[in-house]
């Protein structure tokens, strides 16, 4: 399959938040919120940070084994979990929740990246090593927001009643129904049963979505030496016991982060406040919050109450009941992982840049921060259509109805601008506006009014004008339509609504080396993949 990749810079597209294009432009308003600069040397300042914060590498790998033991296919990835036993191995990282069938693209485009940094870190350290990893974050419990796949456009949910963290609940019947109904859409398509089938190998019953998800993403990654980490295992919660009981008894990391916001909030909006204990009570189906009641710690929904010496003990002996929210999550993962670069999107990044004092107050290192590429897969019909309508990739991104008025305007025999008549009627009633003031001042008021009410008229003459042309290049609106559906569904990016099945269905797995191709390095950009065959 051949292709084509042209990039744009994130400011331009205007689908990323002010704080973000701040963060990409080094802003000094943003740079007390960071440690790191997204650049080389500061790959190299945060390789020295982490030096001064070893991870307990034996546990690390231990838990790793653990978890892939069953798995196909594991030469790679094994030996990426050999290297990790090496203090001079790094790991590049990036995570997410265990959305269904990988969820929307950028799920796929992240964990793409941090593969192929970790080839280009490689090449320019060569004493040192570098693991691609995915962080699992399996404890989320909103499947509204993780139970459902875009197809084509298509929407396909998980209709069932499990609750809690959705890494633990388990393929059920409905799920495997969906599988199904899945597989009726794309099988019409040359790679759609392969796809299902990838589905149907990997989402077993009995499975949990959790260990459904390891499964997929080291079939499709796995030969790369990807290494996905499901942190909810009690080992690796147990190395992070000192930060949760600091949690608990000092509710550290809400002052921490609640400072830090004041202080971004006169620049930016901010999204993540936190809570005054961000620690869950995760047990069987439940994830509940903590809460602090006088001297005592609850869990209101299901009835516990802990004294501190209690809570502490229950801590201690079940650190895998306790799960950190957004404001600890990061903090945790850096605990356990030998990490100097998370590589996250818009919304990521604008979450981690709250917490450099909560990482300082934890005593865990703070990693370089990198905005994950971003890309739109256009078609060969698409190109084409493009080709022809003579259209930049930089059109793209403007709104329909201005890129519809835009061509128009452009490629119209017609006058359909009549700024000129306008300045010539303003002109009339300004001269209008001196002879009948000099007869009598109060005219002044009744000859602005027939000026207001004349332009009026012929700005609804002009737009008249334009939506009778648009009439005319009918063909040519159509097809604009078609490519801005397609590249940005619902006015949104595709990568935020697709899922791979959209692109693997048609390419196989090819889709897959050509985004890791056309993937970049610390300098990330957004990428138009254009399909030429």
């Amino acid at each position: 399959m051949d292709c084509s990749t042209t990039y744009l810079p994130f400011e331009s597209t205007g689908y990323f938040s002010k704080i973000v294009e701040a963060y990409l432009q080094q802003h000094e308003n943003i740079r007390p919120f960071y440690l790191h600069e997204p650049n080389w040397q500061g790959v190299e300042t945060s390789m020295l940070s982490r030096d001064r914060h070893p991870v307990n590498r034996e546990v690390l790998t231990e838990a790793l084994l653990q978890q892939y033991d069953g798995q196909e296919n594991t030469e790679a990835v094994f030996r990426n979990i050999a290297l990790l036993k090496d203090s001079a191995t790094y790991t590049i990282t990036t995570a997410h929740q265990p959305n269904l069938f990988t969820g929307p693209m950028y799920f796929i485009y992240k964990i793409l990246h941090v593969i192929k940094l970790a080839e280009s870190f490689s090449a320019k350290y060569p004493d040192k090593k570098f693991v691609p990893v995915f962080y699992m974050g399996s404890e989320d419990a909103d499947l509204d927001e993780l139970g459902f796949v875009n197809i084509d456009g298509a929407r396909w949910s998980w209709e069932t009643k499990q609750s809690g963290a959705v890494g633990r609940m388990k393929v059920d019947k409905q799920l495997l129904s969906l599988i199904e109904s899945i597989a009726g859409q794309i099988g019409v398509l040359p790679n759609g049963n392969e796809w299902a089938q990838l589905l149907r190998n990997n989402y077993a019953t009995g499975k949990t979505i959790q260990e459904a998800t390891l499964s997929i993403v080291h079939a499709l990654f796995g030969h790369y030496g990807l290494v996905v980490l499901i942190p909810d295992q009690a080992s690796l919660k147990k190395l992070f016991v000192p930060v949760m009981a600091k949690e608990l008894t000092e509710q550290f990391s809400h002052k921490a982060v609640s400072a830090t916001i004041q202080s971004l909030e006169q620049f930016y909006k901010v999204q993540a406040a936190g809570r005054p204990i961000n620690l869950f009570y995760l047990i069987d189906d439940k994830r509940e919050r903590i809460e602090k009641d006088g001297n005592a710690f609850t869990v209101p929904t299901i009835g516990l109450r802990f004294t501190e010496q209690e809570i502490m003990q229950e801590l201690d002996a079940h650190p895998e009941r306790f799960s950190p929210n957004v404001i600890l999550r990061g903090a945790f993962q850096e605990t356990i992982l030998p990490n100097i670069v998370f590589v996250g999107g818009g919304g990521e990044l604008a979450y981690w840049l709250e917490l450099k004092t909560v990482f300082e107050r934890a005593g865990v290192a703070y990693p370089m921060l990198l905005l994950r590429n971003s890309f739109s897969i256009s078609s060969a019909k698409l190109v084409q259509k493009q080709l022809t309508l003579q259209l930049t990739d930089a059109d793209l991104f403007l709104p329909e109805h201005q890129l519809i008025s835009q061509y128009v305007e452009k490629h119209s025999e017609h006058q359909l601008n009549l700024d000129k008549e306008k300045a010539a009627l303003q002109a009339y009633y300004d001269q209008l506006n001196k002879m009948a003031t000099q007869i009598d001042a109060s005219l002044k008021d009744h000859v602005a009014a027939l000026s207001h009410q004349s332009l009026k008229k012929l700005t609804e003459l002009e737009k008249k004008m334009k939506r009778a042309e648009k009439r005319n290049f009918s063909t040519a609106a159509h097809q604009i339509q078609t490519i801005k559906q397609a590249l940005f569904p619902g006015n949104s990016l595709q990568e935020r609504q697709e899922n791979l099945a959209s692109f693997y269905a048609r390419y196989g797995r090819s889709v897959l080396d050509m985004i890791y191709q056309s993937s970049g390095d610390v300098n990330p950009a957004f990428g138009l993949i254009k399909i030429q065959s």
